[in-house]
């Protein structure tokens, strides 16, 4: 048996800081907490353990003091959730954008963290905040190994033909302007998961991951190898999403400008923030819940905007299918994948000619591991929530632990 180590696991926003703590390798979470409001007139930290909440409301100046707070949090003498800091053998971090530096989780040193700055015009809103998080917990736990798992390294395995954009190649050159694919720590666990799960060749399974929430995105690997995916640059290319519009002609954008007489930053903050299913189906709602029961009532756009959805989704596995030349499994994770069960249903009707069969009964369920096609199904279904603070954890347990 591998020593059993505690594992703190953060991921920083610019104004939040999530983090949680798992004994490794046993996978098991001993607690977790949430930073809100970092550097606003009254921040607030809530941690659960033990079936016990711990809470704190005061100015919170950054995210050194956050750190300073977390740490304090988790080893309270009541509600804590280790009784030490020295407990902790080492801390994970997500790390939204390693650019073309790295291809795969890293131990943290000088050389990392002048990468994750460097990345600063391609993730400006996470990797700042992220670098912020990784030098909070330096200051506060000095010594211990910090792990970066970064967002993008699942796509970093894609073949030039996958990742590289019809565009005059000096922009590649210059500006490490590329498909990387995001989501790709949900991405990496689920697919290495339904390789295990469905007990699948370890070394040439294909699999098809529809990560389908908010943010949504596909993609296809073979042998736990991504080999393409629909997010690129950013995660706003590929599948319709909450408020991001996914794939459109720029030509659209352009058009659009013109007649609006818009800057680019404010058409891209209109991609990203006010289109999707909020934008089609008229500004109902960015929540699919919202956009469902609005169907239900007879909004011919909210439907649209849901038939839109699912299509993009299919034309998207379909095209997976095509350039792996074949499937071996399908998974379902993220909050309208792990919960929609209509959607899975008519997602894989719309996917019936590659011998792919739905059990409506395995499928009638929320949130729970377990095959959903029936056993004449020539391609697995599976819903497979996904846990990517678990797999932050097991890549610093295996880098640290060697």
């Amino acid at each position: 048996m591998a020593d059993s180590k505690i594992i703190l696991i953060v991921n920083c926003g610019s104004s939040s800081l999530k983090y949680a703590v798992m004994r490794m390798p046993e996978r098991e979470q001993l607690g977790k907490g949430l930073v809100e409001r970092i550097g606003l007139e009254m921040g607030h930290l809530e941690q659960k353990a033990n079936g016990k909440v711990y809470e704190v409301n005061q100015k919170i100046e950054n995210h050194k003091v956050a750190m300073e707070l977390v740490m304090k949090a988790m080893t309270d003498s009541e509600k804590g959730i280790i009784k030490d800091t020295k407990e902790i053998a080492a801390i994970g971090h997500r790390v939204l954008h390693g650019g073309q530096y790295y291809y795969d989780s890293i131990v943290i040193n000088g050389d990392v963290k002048k990468a994750i700055r460097d990345c600063f015009d391609l993730g400006p809103l996470h990797n700042p905040a992220n670098l912020m998080g990784i030098e909070a917990c330096e200051a506060a736990m000095p010594g211990l190994p910090n792990v970066a798992v970064f967002d993008t390294a699942f796509g970093m395995a894609m073949p030039e033909k996958a990742y590289l954009y019809a565009i005059p190649h000096e922009y590649y050159e210059k500006y490490s302007i590329r498909r990387y694919g995001f989501h790709g720590t949900s991405h990496k666990f689920v697919s290495n998961e339904a390789i295990k799960f469905a007990n699948l060749d370890p070394k040439n399974a294909k699999v098809i991951v529809c990560h389908l929430g908010n943010g949504a995105s596909i993609s296809a690997s073979i042998g736990g190898k991504c080999v393409d995916t629909s997010m690129g640059l950013t995660p706003l290319e590929g599948l319709i999403m909450g408020t991001r519009s996914g794939d459109v002609d720029p030509a659209v954008l352009q058009f659009i400008m013109n007649k609006e007489k818009l800057t680019p930053d404010q058409m891209l903050n209109i991609l990203n923030k006010k289109s999707g299913v909020l934008g089609m189906s008229g500004g109902v709602s960015s929540d699919f819940r919202d956009i469902n029961k609005a169907k239900e009532e007879g909004n011919h756009l909210a439907e649209v905007a849901l038939d839109a959805f699912i299509y993009r989704v299919v034309k998207y596995v379909g095209a997976y299918v095509a350039a792996m030349n074949g499937v071996d499994a399908i998974c379902f994770c993220a909050g309208v994948g792990e919960n929609d069960i209509q959607a899975r249903k008519i997602i894989c009707e719309h996917l019936s000619y590659l011998g792919i069969k739905i059990d409506d009964k395995a499928n009638n369920v929320r949130g729970e591991r377990r095959v959903i096609s029936a056993p004449d199904s020539k391609v697995k279904v599976i819903l497979l929530p996904t846990n990517e603070e678990l797999q932050i954890a097991i890549d610093t347990y295996e880098l640290t632990n060697k």
